[in-house]
C-alpha cells in the first residue's frame, strides 16, 4: 500500500487495485468561511486523481468542498462515494454512475479489497465521522476532525494500528497536539501521523511530541 498526504486532511491511498481518496481540499474556498486564504499550494498529483473510491469525514469546506469535489464526482464518473448524512444529503446530487454511501459509525463498506468500517468522532458537525482501513494487510485508523476522547469506541481489531491519521491543530473542535499524543498512545498506534496543520493556521508538526510521530511531506508518494 502506498499512501500521498494532499495538504490539509487530505489523503491518498493506492492499492494494487484501488485508488482511495479521503477528504481533498485542493480550492480555496475556506476563505468565504473564515477569510483565511490556503498557506500550501496544491499538490501536482491533485487534479489527476481517478478515486475508485471516495471518503468524506464531515460537511466542512476544507473537508467536503464543493469546489473541488466536481473533478472527482460528476455525472460522467463512477466512483463510490462513502460519507456522513450531512455530506450525503448533499453529494449525491452529483448523479452520474456514481454510488452514493449514507456512513454512520459501526457501518463497514467493502470494494475492491479496501475495507472501510465508519467510526464515532467528537466535532462540531454532529454526523462526523473517521474511518477505519484494511487491505493488503494494513490497518489504518483516520480519525477525521475530532476532540479527544480516551474512551473512544472503535472495533477491537483497530487497537494498536499501523498507521493513524490524527489532527493536531488545536482549533475548530479538533484535538491539539498533546491530545493527540495522548489518543496515538491510548490506541497504541505504531505510527502516528499529524494531518490537519499549516493549511489554514501556522500549526507545524513540531508541536507534536509522540513516541510513534511519523510526518509526511505532502505531495510525497510513501510505502507503507
Amino acid at each position: 500500500m502506498k499512501v500521498v498526504r494532499l495538504g490539509q486532511a487530505g489523503l491518498l491511498f493506492r492499492t494494487e487495485s484501488a485508488c482511495v481518496l479521503v477528504d481533498p481540499y485542493f480550492s480555496d474556498g475556506a476563505y468565504a468561511v473564515s477569510g483565511v486564504h490556503r498557506k500550501k499550494p496544491v499538490p501536482s498529483i491533485a487534479w489527476d486523481l481517478r478515486p475508485d473510491l471516495l471518503l468524506i469525514t464531515h460537511d466542512h469546506v476544507d473537508h467536503y468542498d464543493p469546489e473541488t469535489v466536481p473533478a472527482f464526482v460528476n455525472e460522467t464518473t463512477s466512483v463510490t462515494v462513502l460519507s456522513p448524512d450531512s455530506v450525503w444529503r448533499k453529494i449525491r446530487s452529483a448523479g452520474g454512475n456514481n454510488n452514493f454511501v449514507r456512513m454512520e459509525p459501526g457501518v463497514t463498506w467493502t470494494e475492491k479489497g479496501v475495507s472501510v468500517t465508519a467510526l464515532p468522532a467528537r466535532h462540531s458537525d454532529p454526523y462526523a465521522i473517521g474511518f477505519g482501513l484494511e487491505a493488503e494487510g494494513r490497518r489504518i485508523l483516520i480519525t477525521g476532525d475530532t476532540l479527544l476522547d480516551l474512551g473512544w469506541k472503535i472495533p477491537e481489531r483497530f487497537r494498536n494500528p499501523d498507521f493513524l491519521f490524527l489532527p493536531i491543530n488545536g482549533r475548530g473542535n479538533n484535538m491539539n497536539a498533546a491530545d493527540a499524543a495522548s489518543l496515538a498512545k491510548a490506541v497504541g498506534a505504531r505510527h502516528a501521523v499529524p494531518v490537519h496543520y499549516g493549511m489554514l493556521d501556522d500549526c507545524s508538526p513540531d508541536a507534536f511530541v509522540c513516541e510513534s510521530k511519523a510526518v509526511l511531506e505532502d505531495g510525497v508518494e510513501y510505502e507503507i
